[in-house]
């Protein structure tokens, strides 16, 4: 009965043009079916609405919505954690014509203030009220902003006659006088506006329209089909595209159930709890599980560890010969066939690990580590990795179920066309590139060559077979391992602007977050030591805890501005100057960082080995 409903779900798919459409759909086709389920704090209970449930209480904030009588066109700011609330939010505006801007739930004040200005929203929608207070605090002037809906409960004595704040029942309650309203979006209208990291330091805010994610979802699902009824895990920030449109509404137009994870500290928790069929990922949370594995195969006796790594290699040949890859030659292949069953066994205690019935793990962001990719595919869980970018909505190419090359991101999907430049550049052209960047005309032409291909920075190469692999970016962009992108220049330039940092380097790639190497002024370490009671003349209490606190301390409030993700979370702290002699910089005094790198080695091994 699912496989016939999937088949009509499919054919209804094709004619939606804007993202309404597919939960419409759904909507018509899945009634009774489970849409969204989250974790009730109060009642400690995880609660659900099916797709006729989630609709009726769209329709009521679309009702309050009208009752704003905002234009067609209004960009209305979403500040939440992922959730029944966030995602009522996102398709009420959706439907109503207006146009969500998702802001990061862990988000600095000061980032969320200065996105709320550039995008000149009208509308706040947040779950608290002292994110608002923080976020008026930061930028009293939001000219714009005449609405601020607060979902959780909250004592109006803070507010200070704010008469902008509304609660949300307060809020809801203008529904009951409304009618919907008739106007549909268009695939030509604005979806949303996502901000990314910008070359200035200060975000950019991407334009997406309908079709521009309409596009990706149905190229999505030509790569990855989801089974009617399957539970999508989702854990990453609904202010990701990548997360939105594989994970959230890719789900809702194919009739899943989408169950939000409690909290990052207890995915491990909800994995086993919700045994969901589908997660989107970034290589972090493989990371993580594999450490795990690793930690307790050192307890293993000798015996259970050598059979865990053939299980491995066994897996891995097999998984080779199913996707068409070569077959590293070992003396112990003969056995594969024969020992097959307790390979098996092996694998079943590491799915485990992900509930024991996922089927379909989508790994993107920041690439994944061979020795991770080959121990997972080998044991049954071959990770789909894929390529994609805010600006493509945000997937440009990706592998598959039936054909999966972990060392490749896949083939360009079927809309995207992807070419090299004789640099190597990869550049795209399709139905879901951006159309440039809000009020950045500047950077809107500069990301486009002059024939209307996007510039992603990025350098690739494709296989014999088409496949398109990796090799490095054009532009100077950390990614770290959770998918963040970070300009470093402009964040070390921030840092600087503080006297006690002479000179800053930036590093994290592949990390799970940023660490900062700085050069401290000779004044400036005086100062901070003083402050610590240490001798400055004792260049090892550049190692002192209190010293290192305090000048992280104070490296993240120069970079205020940035958001959460790029603030760094560890520091090695120096006083001697890097020079042009010594290879550290440039004669225009741009840092050398590949040497920087070198230098630091020991150091950057020692952050990430004594920091999780």
């Amino acid at each position: 009965m699912l496989d016939q409903k999937s088949e009509i779900a499919s054919f209804k798919l094709e004619s939606c043009t804007t993202l309404p459409e597919f939960f419409t759909n759904s909507v018509r086709l899945y009634p009774n079916l489970e849409a969204l389920r989250q974790f009730n704090k109060s009642s400690k209970t995880w609660e659900s609405l099916t797709y006729q449930q989630l609709n009726e209480v769209i329709s009521q904030w679309r009702k309050a919505f009208a009752s704003l009588d905002l234009p067609k066109g209004t960009r209305v700011g979403i500040l939440m954690p992922n959730g029944i609330e966030h995602v009522c939010a996102d398709q009420a505006a959706l439907a109503n014509g207006l146009v969500p801007v998702p802001l990061h739930a862990i988000d600095t004040p000061g980032a969320s203030a200065f996105i709320l200005s550039d995008s000149q929203a009208k509308v706040l929608v947040t779950n608290n009220i002292n994110r608002w207070l923080k976020i008026a605090q930061a930028n009293s002037e939001l000219p714009h902003l005449t609405h601020v809906i607060v979902t959780e409960a909250f004592d109006a004595s803070q507010l200070n006659n704010d008469k902008i704040v509304l609660s949300l029942n307060e809020w809801l309650a203008t529904s009951n006088t409304q009618t919907l309203p008739m106007a549909e979006p268009q695939e030509t209208d604005l979806a949303s506006i996502v901000y990314t990291s910008g070359t200035t330091g200060r975000p950019k805010g991407v334009l997406l329209t309908h079709k521009n994610i309409v596009s990706n979802v149905k190229d999505t699902l030509k790569c990855v089909s989801p089974k009617t009824g399957d539970i999508f895990l989702s854990f990453l920030p609904l202010s990701h595209t990548f997360e939105r449109t594989a994970g959230y509404y890719l789900a809702l137009a194919t009739g899943c159930t989408i169950a939000y994870n409690r909290s990052i500290l207890l995915l491990a928790d909800d994995l086993k709890k919700i045994r969901p069929d589908v997660i989107i990922s970034v290589p972090r949370v493989y990371e993580r599980i594999f450490a795990r594995v690793k930690e307790n195969l050192k307890k293993a006796s000798k015996f259970n560890r050598y059979l865990f790594n053939h299980a491995v290699e066994a897996g891995w040949r097999e998984f080779c010969r199913k996707n068409k890859l070569p077959v590293e030659p070992s003396q112990n292949a003969f056995l594969d066939f024969l020992l097959k069953p307790l390979y098996q066994k092996v694998a079943a205690h590491l799915l485990a690990q992900f509930g024991g019935r996922l089927r379909i793990a989508i790994s993107g962001g920041a690439s994944l580590n061979r020795e991770i990719a080959k121990t997972f595919c080998g044991l049954g869980l071959p990770i789909i990795q894929g390529y994609g970018m805010t600006e493509a909505s945000p997937i440009i190419s990706g592998n598959s179920l039936t054909f999966n090359q972990p060392n490749t991101v896949g083939l360009p999907f079927e809309n995207v066309q992807v070419r090299l430049s004789n640099e190597g550049e990869i550049q795209i052209k399709g139905p879901s590139i951006t159309k440039g960047y809000w009020n950045r005309p500047e950077d809107t032409q500069s990301a486009f060559t002059s024939d209307g291909w996007f510039k992603t920075g990025d350098i690739g190469e494709f296989t014999t077979d088409g496949r398109l692999q990796i090799k490095g970016r054009i532009k100077e962009i950390i990614v770290t391992s959770t998918g963040e992108k970070v300009p470093p220049a402009d964040l070390e330039v921030a840092i600087e602007t503080d006297e006690l940092f002479s000179q800053c380097y930036i590093v994290g790639e592949n990390r799970p977050y940023l660490s900062l190497i700085t050069v401290l002024s000779q004044t400036g370490w005086e100062e901070l030591a003083q402050q610590c009671n240490l001798d400055p003349s004792d260049l090892t209490n550049l190692n002192a805890p209190s010293a290192k606190s305090l000048a992280l301390k104070r490296a993240k409030e120069a970079a205020k501005n940035f958001p959460n993700y790029a603030l760094p979370r560890a520091i090695v702290l120096t006083t001697a100057p890097w020079t042009i002699e010594d290879g550290l910089i440039t004669p225009t005094l741009k840092l050398k960082r590949k040497p920087l790198s070198q230098k630091f080695e020991k150091e950057i091994a020692q952050l990430y080995a004594t920091h999780g």
